[in-house]
């Protein structure tokens, strides 16, 4: 597609994760940079997510929010760069993007912010427990090199940022499976261009340093 490119986002973000996959689709565009507090929720950009968050993409007419479906849009957006599985092959690919989305935040976050689910009601939760989470997400990087097939992907991109933030920030376990992965990640060039992009941006922002 030719139409414009434009993400809005904050280098201190979850954003970092659209830039990451914008980087491996190699189609130039433009960055908003919102501020948090009064950016944020400043009615020109609450026209554009309600949420009031960071990244939203907009692509000629089209507008997409939230980073999986960010992921998920651009790979179908850009065909030939090849980051998503042929569509009868998308099992695994919608699978891991999903849990990430789901279990694997929620239950990141609730970890973080304190909140333990009660083991009498860990089926009121969409992840069950964090322990069960952490075990999964296990599985889905030791069963091969990519989490959605044998070729690197938007799952990866997704699923990635999640493990490779989560080593760093200590909110996810720190398990040999995880640093592999992880490090199978860092080292790829578009991964390094848009960290260097956003840690450029954060510093002339005068902002802490990031991942």
């Amino acid at each position: 597609m030719s139409a414009p490119l434009t993400l809005y986002s904050n280098p201190m973000s979850r954003a970092r994760i659209a830039h990451w996959m914008l980087e491996e689709v190699g189609a130039a565009y433009e960055v908003e940079w919102i501020g948090y507090g009064a950016g944020m929720a400043a009615p020109d950009f609450r026209r554009l997510n309600p949420m009031g968050k960071v990244p939203v993409l907009v692509h000629g007419a089209r507008l997409v929010s939230e980073c999986a479906a960010i992921c998920a849009y651009l790979a179908d957006a850009f065909p030939e760069v090849g980051l998503a599985p042929a569509p009868a092959d998308r099992a695994a690919y919608y699978r891991w993007l999903f849990f990430a989305a789901g279990p694997l935040e929620a239950a990141v976050t609730n970890r973080a912010l304190g909140f333990e689910v009660d083991k009498d009601r860990e089926r009121m939760a969409g992840y069950g427990s964090f322990d069960r989470t952490m075990d999964t997400l296990e599985r889905a990087v030791t069963a091969q090199d990519h989490v959605a097939g044998p070729a690197f992907s938007a799952a990866d991109v997704y699923v990635g940022s999640h493990v490779i933030w989560g080593l760093d920030f200590k909110s996810i376990e720190d398990r040999p499976a995880f640093r592999a992965y992880a490090e199978r990640l860092r080292d790829r060039p578009a991964k390094q261009r848009a960290d260097t992009f956003c840690e450029t941006h954060a510093a002339e922002a005068g902002l802490p340093p990031g991942q």
